[in-house]
């Protein structure tokens, strides 16, 4: 039998199906670990060497890789684990995929059909992995019957790519997974599945459009679901209208724009701002609670919300009026109907550009030493640079705010506020965009969750510079600690590694910063060499960190 491009094959089975799935679909590069329960498909992943399977050393990783992948791509992240503990190593980073809306598709084993689901003691099985799967990916599918694999794998993609995006589990029992098939005769001619998503009630439009209109003082927040709708959010700009972001949001226009707030969505000055809006239009965006401390963030009165989910109506907020819709197409409507009627008044964007430097002058000075660093940062970092944090306190006070995003592909993070994903994040992000550089900013806690990646990292050769912000512990950990905790430090100072030596023994570049003024020469360096280096911030010479910690109104009721 000929496989796709002739390849001459004794037999062709399931996981040969899943291999070529995936190459026809564009995808060329996995992330995994190799097990008894995926080894067909690995194998005919292999065989083939159409895609580059990337030997993460644990499934968490893998899975991480996978999340960063899809983001700096804006498409699928393909990971495989086995079954069983395999399955479950991974859940971490399916959770932080679905907090990501990452499109993220998890391929796992089971044990066989006959097997299933009687608690037999067979080798990885425990009970209700679906089960498991299906509690934390967007939809978790298994595919138990060979006839229709196929169109399992294509409901799988769409419901990955259909807004609210986000992970999809798929389950293939060992036995199905050898099992010798025809191969699909359509199998060449399959695409990515067409996903038309509504523009909403018209009625609800015009009342939208009458709004606005009535309206002086404008404003966007724009979250996840809007952040690719550039060319719609830049003609609501143009139109007059000022913008902020979540910090999921950020990009999709640069942030140096003057009519962008960026991530500053909860700082003071902004939220004393607010009083003077009489109209936000919040887009794609559940208002999360970690960014509106818990709710407490006084926003506009005058709120419309536009989402394509109708569970996000009043989920955080109660809106003025909720209006269900694809965040694109809706933006699309309203600006074709607004056209010639709004200018963009100068005076008006002279306010919102002085008003950001403010903030950004009044932010920048309760840095410390650490004041020029996102300047320099973005500076050095080529335009199509990838910026990736892993959950530190500098990432809690500069990185997510104060470095300035191009485009939504550059802005990768933990949204579930794990520390630990940093590195892999960025392992795959750099494997997603292979063109550009990575700078990947990590607490030496987080950075220590999933240390044996540095030898994938060192394996794969990506280009990440891995900032290390090395205070040695738990740092955001020790500052809530001093401020609710009496100053009682419990568990939170850890032994690490000397980095120097570690970077000897995975045979990767390495460099420390001891004061704030070598920042820019040496991320310079380590950003002109190919491949990953470890770069280490000594905090304890460079600077005290900044004071990262203030509680939110439910942490000190009661």
């Amino acid at each position: 039998m000929l496989s796709q491009k002739g390849e001459h094959m004794a037999e062709y089975n399931v996981g040969d199906l899943v291999a070529e799935f995936l190459h026809i679909l564009g995808v060329k590069d996995v992330f995994g670990v190799v097990s008894v329960h995926n080894i067909p498909m690995l194998d005919a992943i292999g065989r083939r060497n159409y895609i580059k399977m990337i030997p993460a050393r644990g499934e968490m990783g893998a899975g991480h890789m996978a999340d960063g992948y899809a983001r700096a791509q804006n498409g699928l992240g393909v990971v495989f684990t086995s079954t069983g503990p395999g399955a479950a190593n991974v859940v971490g980073a399916i959770v932080e995929a679905r907090f990501s809306g990452s499109s993220v598709l998890h391929f796992t084993g089971q044990t066989a059909t006959e097997n299933l689901d009687k608690n037999q003691g067979t080798v990885h099985d425990v009970s209700d992995q679906l089960g498991m799967l299906k509690s934390i990916s967007k939809e978790a599918i298994r595919i138990d019957n060979v006839d229709n694999v196929l169109s399992n794998l294509l409901e799988a993609v769409k419901i990955a790519l259909t807004p609210p995006t986000g992970p999809v589990s798929i389950e293939i029992p060992i036995d199905i997974q050898r099992t010798v098939i025809k191969r699909p005769e359509n199998l060449d001619t399959i695409k990515i599945p067409s996903i038309d998503l509504p523009v909403g009630e018209l009625s609800s439009l015009d009342q939208i459009e009458t709004i606005i209109k009535n309206s002086k003082r404008k404003m966007l927040w724009v979250g996840n679901g809007c952040k690719f709708a550039r060319e719609e959010v830049e003609k609501f700009t143009n139109m007059g209208f000022a913008l902020v972001t979540s910090t999921l949001g950020r990009g999709v226009i640069p942030e140096s724009n003057s009519m962008s707030f960026g991530a500053f969505n909860a700082v003071p000055i902004i939220e004393e701002f607010y009083k003077t809006i009489d109209l936000m239009i919040v887009v794609g965006s559940r208002l999360r609670g970690h960014e509106t401390r818990d709710m407490s963030l006084k926003l506009p009165e005058n709120i419309i919300q536009i989402d394509i989910d109708p569970k996000a109506k009043n989920r955080t907020y109660k809106t003025k009026l909720f209006h269900c819709g694809d965040a694109r197409k809706v933006l699309s409507e309203l600006a074709n109907r607004l056209s010639g009627q709004l200018t963009l008044d100068k005076e008006w964007e002279s306010e919102i550009s002085s008003l950001k430097s403010k903030i950004l002058d009044d932010y920048k000075a309760n840095l410390g030493a650490y004041k020029n660093f996102p300047e320099i940062i973005r500076q050095v970092l080529p335009e199509n640079g990838i910026w990736v944090r892993d959950v530190t306190i500098s990432n809690s006070m500069w990185g997510n705010r104060s470095m300035f995003i191009n485009k939504p592909e550059q802005n990768i993070y933990p949204v579930g506020a794990a520390i630990g994903p940093g590195m892999a994040l960025a392992i795959g992000a750099s494997m997603g965009s292979r063109e550009s550089k990575t700078i990947a900013m990590c607490g030496d806690g987080g950075f220590m969750l999933n240390l044996p990646d540095l030898w994938t990292a060192a394996e794969t050769n990506c280009d990440v510079v891995f900032l290390v912000m090395n205070d040695h512990g738990y740092g955001v950990i020790k500052h809530i600690q001093e401020s609710m905790y009496g100053g009682r430090k419990f568990y939170a100072d850890l032994i690490g590694p000397n980095f120097e030596e570690l970077a000897k023994v995975v045979k990767m570049r390495y460099s420390r910063i001891d004061h704030a003024n070598e920042l820019e020469k040496k991320l310079k360096e380590s950003l002109s060499f190919s491949g990953p280096v470890l770069l280490e911030v000594n905090v304890h010479s460079v600077g005290e960190m900044p004071r990262y910690f203030a509680p939110p109104p439910h942490a000190l009721k009661g």
